[in-house]
């Protein structure tokens, strides 16, 4: 009997993210409230992340905001998003590093592994590097597998790939 498989894997696109980023890096111009201020919102690292600057907190928490929104509007989960790191202050300008999440680390993935596991007894899971392969002899059971993941909160963005 023939097995089917997918791939869970914690990733994003990213000429949805830059596009998403260019249309706040619009918003943000045409915005009264930044008009005259330091409010500044780029890419770092080969578009690994994104840097937001601002004269204070509220510009920060304003721009990320902007940015979930145009992120939400592209169709992109706002989990990419690392927003762990702390804003640094000097000189009267706040900055925020905020790096985009992607690869599944041992942990998330040993915590879908775990889920299927306990809810679908027949679905064979196995960790490849930062993605995890399902199969299964019946696609009813990945389909079942699927759903489950999706309605799970991770802290993390998850989709799925080669549907076999």
């Amino acid at each position: 009997m023939a097995n089917f498989s997918f791939d869970v894997v914690s990733d994003y696109d990213l000429a949805k993210v830059t596009n998403a980023v260019e249309q706040a890096q619009r918003d943000m111009s045409n915005r009264y409230d930044f008009k005259g201020t330091s409010a500044k919102l780029e890419f770092i690292d080969d578009k690994k992340g994104v840097k937001i600057t601002g004269d204070s907190q509220f510009h920060l928490d304003s721009i990320i905001e902007i940015l979930r929104k145009r992120l939400a509007g592209a169709g992109v989960s706002q989990k990419i998003l690392d927003i762990s790191s702390e804003p640094i202050t000097s000189n009267l300008k706040t900055t925020w590093t905020i790096t985009f999440k992607k690869g599944l680390n041992q942990e998330n993935a040993k915590k879908i592994t775990k889920l299927i596991r306990d809810r679908l007894p027949k679905v064979k899971t196995q960790i490849q590097g930062e993605e995890i392969r399902v199969t299964s002899q019946k696609k009813d059971e990945l389909q079942s597998a699927m759903q489950i993941i999706k309605t799970t909160d991770f802290d993390f963005p998850v989709e799925f790939t080669n549907f076999r």
